[in-house]
C-alpha cells in the first residue's frame, strides 16, 4: 500500500506520535497521587476537557474504519446507527445524567457496580463486574488487533508483534496514569480526530463533485437504493437500538466522567456537546464510505480497507501521514477509556470489597495491579480469538441484558427489591450468553432475548417479594 520510503516516514512520525504520548503520560502522571485522581479523575475535569474526552471515548478506530466500509457496502441505510444514537444521547442526558451525577456526588461512586451493590447489596458487584470485564476486556482486546493492523498495513509489521507492541504501549500509559491522563490526552486526540474527519470530508467533496451527481452515478449503476435512508430493515433499526443504543446507559466510561466532572452543569453542558460532534463525525464517516464508491469511484480490493484507499486518492503522501495519525489518535482515544472502565471494575468491585481497606496509598496500587489484569486478558483475547468482534459484541448484549432493568429500575422506582434487581442481573447475563453460544436461534439476537427476560424476571420477583429498600433519588 506505501512505497518503501514512504513506510519509513511513517515509521518515524509513528514512533514519534507515540513517544510525544508516553512523555506526556509520565510527566502528566507525576500528578496522580490518590486512588480517586485515577479512577475518577479528581472530579474536578472543567468543560473544554471534558467535551473532548467525551469525543475520543465517542469516536474510535471503529468509527473511522468501520463506518467507512459499511457506508461503502450497505449504504445510506446505516445513518440508523446514528438516528438510533441520537434518541439514547436525548434520552440519558434529559432523563438519566442528573440522577447518575447527584448519587454519585453523595456516594462518591467510582463504578456502576457501587450503584448496583448500593441499591441491591453487595453481592451485586459480581454480576455487575462480570458484565463489564467480559466486555471492556473484548473491546481493549480489539484497540490491540486495530494497532497493529495499522501499523502491518502502514509499515509492514507482523501482526503479533503489532499486537504486542499495541499492548505494551497501552498498558504502560493507562498503569501510569489511570483516567486522570487519559482525559487531558483526549484533549489532544480528539481535537485531532475532530479537525481530521472534517479535513477529510473537504477533500472527497472536491474530488466528488456534487450530492446530486453522486445520485446520477448510483442510479446508472442500478443501485440509487443505496442512498436512501431506508434502505434498512426495521430488524436491523432495532438491534441498533437495543444494542449501540440502549448500551449508552450503562456505559461505565460515560457514567466515569459524568462523576468526573466539576459540577452537574459541567457534565450535562459537556456530554450534549460533545455526543452531537461524536454523532455528526459517525455519520460524516458513514457518507465518506458512500462517496468513495459513488463519487470517487475508487475500486477497493478490501472492503475493510475503504479508509485507507479514500485517503490515499484525496490527499497528497504530507495529508496521508496526518490522517494515519489521526486514525491512531481515535484507535488509542478510545482503548485507554476501555481500559480504565475495565480496570475500575476489578480495583473497586473485586478487589476493595475483600481487602476492605481505606488506605488510599494502597488502593493506588490495587488499581494499577488492576490494570495489569485487564491488560493480561486483552492481551491473551487479542492472540487467541480469531472471533473477537464477536466477543465484543456479546459482552455488550450481557451487559444491556443483565444490568439495563435493573439499573434503570434503580433510577427511577422509588422503591426495589434487592432479590429482583439481583435475579434479573444473573438471568439476563445468562440468557444473552446461551444465545450467543447456540449461534443466534431463529436469527434472534442475544439482546432481543436477554432483555425482555431480564424485565420479565425483575417484575415477576418484584411482585413475589414484599421486601423493598428505598431509593436515594426523589
Amino acid at each position: 500500500m506505501f512505497s518503501v520510503d514512504e513506510s519509513l516516514t511513517l515509521k518515524i512520525v509513528i514512533a514519534i506520535y507515540f513517544l510525544l504520548l508516553l512523555v506526556m503520560t509520565i510527566f502528566l502522571g507525576r500528578k496522580v497521587k490518590t486512588y480517586e485522581d485515577y479512577n475518577i479523575a479528581s472530579r474536578n475535569v472543567s468543560m473544554f476537557p471534558l467535551i473532548l474526552t467525551f469525543v475520543g471515548t465517542g469516536v474510535g478506530g471503529a468509527t473511522l474504519l468501520g463506518y467507512t466500509e459499511n457506508g461503502r457496502v450497505l449504504g445510506m441505510g446505516q445513518m440508523w446507527i446514528h438516528i438510533t444514537m441520537l434518541f439514547a444521547v436525548i434520552v440519558l442526558a434529559s432523563l438519566f445524567l442528573k440522577r447518575i451525577r447527584l448519587i454519585g456526588e453523595e456516594y462518591n461512586m467510582v463504578t456502576i457496580g457501587d450503584f448496583t451493590a448500593l441499591k441491591y447489596g453487595e453481592t451485586a458487584r459480581i454480576p455487575t463486574a462480570i458484565s463489564f470485564l467480559f466486555a471492556y476486556c473484548s473491546m481493549t482486546g480489539m484497540q490491540f488487533v486495530a494497532i497493529a493492523s495499522i501499523l502491518n498495513l502502514t509499515i509492514g509489521l507482523n501482526m503479533t508483534l503489532g499486537i504486542i507492541i499495541g499492548w505494551l504501549f497501552l498498558s504502560f500509559k493507562t498503569y501510569i496514569g489511570g483516567l486522570k491522563v487519559v482525559v487531558w490526552q483526549d484533549v489532544i486526540q480528539g481535537l485531532l480526530l475532530t479537525v481530521g474527519i472534517f479535513i477529510l470530508l473537504i477533500g472527497v467533496l472536491q474530488q466528488s463533485g456534487s450530492y446530486s451527481q453522486m445520485i446520477i452515478n448510483a442510479d446508472s449503476m442500478g443501485e440509487k437504493a443505496m442512498l436512501s435512508v431506508m434502505n434498512i430493515t426495521p430488524k436491523e433499526i432495532l438491534i441498533y437500538l437495543l444494542t449501540l443504543a440502549c448500551y449508552q446507559f450503562i456505559r461505565q466510561d460515560v457514567w466515569q466522567r459524568i462523576w468526573a466532572a466539576k459540577s452537574l452543569n459541567t457534565a450535562k453542558n459537556a456530554y450534549w456537546i460533545s455526543m452531537v460532534i461524536a454523532i455528526l463525525l459517525g455519520a460524516i464517516t458513514i457518507l465518506i464510505g458512500i462517496y468513495s464508491k459513488y463519487g470517487l469511484h475508487l475500486e477497493v480490493e478490501e472492503t475493510s480497507l475503504t479508509f485507507y484507499y479514500v485517503v490515499q486518492s484525496v490527499f497528497p503522501f504530507s495529508l496521508v501521514i496526518f490522517m494515519i495519525v489521526i486514525l491512531l489518535a481515535a484507535v488509542i482515544s478510545s482503548a485507554d477509556s476501555f481500559f480504565i472502565a475495565g480496570s475500575s471494575s476489578v480495583a473497586n468491585d473485586i478487589i476493595k470489597p475483600n481487602v476492605k481497606t481505606k488506605d488510599d496509598k494502597k488502593m493506588l496500587k490495587y488499581s494499577r495491579f488492576s490494570v495489569v489484569i485487564v491488560s493480561v486478558i486483552s492481551l491473551i483475547m487479542a492472540l487467541t480469538i480469531p472471533g473477537l468482534v464477536n466477543l465484543m459484541v456479546t459482552g455488550t448484549a450481557m451487559s444491556v441484558s443483565g444490568l439495563l432493568v435493573p439499573v434503570t429500575a434503580g433510577l427511577f422506582m422509588k422503591r426495589v427489591s434487592k432479590e429482583a434487581g439481583l435475579y434479573s442481573m444473573w438471568v439476563g447475563l445468562i440468557t444473552a450468553v446461551i444465545w450467543q453460544i447456540l449461534s443466534h436461534p431463529f436469527g434472534l439476537h442475544p439482546i432481543m432475548i436477554g432483555l425482555p427476560v431480564s424485565l420479565i424476571v425483575f417484575i415477576l420477583v418484584s411482585k413475589m417479594n414484599k421486601k423493598t429498600t428505598p431509593t436515594v433519588i426523589n
